[in-house]
């Protein structure tokens, strides 16, 4: 299988790097969990809404408003926690026997970051949420080329984790959370003016670098212009730059 696609526009947040200008001067893969407390200003939603939302939820919004993708745009959202952090607290106030709140009860579940898209943006277009574990960007990826082969209109990918609890720690092994990522994506053989062509595919291209290379630097080359190859989430991944 090899998946090909045009990248319109594209977003990207982690408690580092902030902003587009900002991942062309990442240097090198994050090697440790961030204990940034950072969280997204979300300055373009009313405080009154986005004080209740998540950090998981901020960094996608985030990253799907930085990429400013016309009205009405189908949406792929992906994350392979979710909100497990809000979950866990629930689940803490039920083994106390205290009450529980509504709002934290409404936006618990793996798809909150999609529903809320579609709330501050007036989207009524269809939305998708995928969990698939260490594959989930892979997979969102997967259900894009399947949406975009029945109707080749430009979607919104937006990838995005915090990390567990520390409860759940043991059992995870991801360095470079909390991270959230946008792609804007057309069909590779749609005629547009982007610039970039991301690949994806289960064996490596012929020549190919085997490498194995981090969300980050995946990010970083995109932000830069540079070209890239390398594995990532058990997949191999390109991103060509045309002039």
């Amino acid at each position: 299988m090899h998946l090909t696609f045009q990248l319109l526009s594209w977003g990207a947040w982690s408690p580092n790097f902030q902003t587009s200008e900002s991942w062309q001067h990442w240097q090198q893969p994050n090697t440790s969990v961030s204990a940034s407390q950072a969280t997204p200003a979300l300055s373009h939603i009313p405080a009154m809404q986005r004080r209740r939302f998540s950090r998981l939820t901020k960094m996608m919004l985030t990253a799907a408003h930085q990429c400013q993708v016309a009205p009405h745009t189908r949406s792929i959202f992906s994350s392979r926690h979710g909100e497990l952090t809000r979950t866990l607290g629930l689940l803490e106030d039920i083994v106390q026997k205290q009450p529980l709140s509504p709002m934290a009860f409404s936006q618990s579940v793996h798809n909150t970051a999609s529903g809320i898209f579609g709330i501050v943006t007036q989207n009524t277009a269809a939305s998708t949420s995928i969990a698939a574990g260490e594959q989930t960007l892979p997979q969102a990826l997967i259900e894009a080329y399947a949406q975009l082969t029945q109707n080749p209109s430009p979607l919104l990918l937006v990838f995005g984790d915090d990390p567990v609890p520390p409860v759940y720690s043991e059992f995870t092994h991801e360095v470079e959370l909390p991270i959230a990522l946008g792609l804007y994506l057309a069909p590779a053989n749609s005629v547009t003016n982007a610039s970039i062509t991301l690949g994806l595919s289960e064996r490596p291209v012929t020549g190919q670098n085997q490498d194995n290379i981090s969300f980050s630097q995946l990010i970083h080359h995109i932000a830069t212009g540079k070209n890239i190859q390398g594995c990532l989430c058990h997949w191999y991944w390109s991103v060509e730059h045309h002039d």
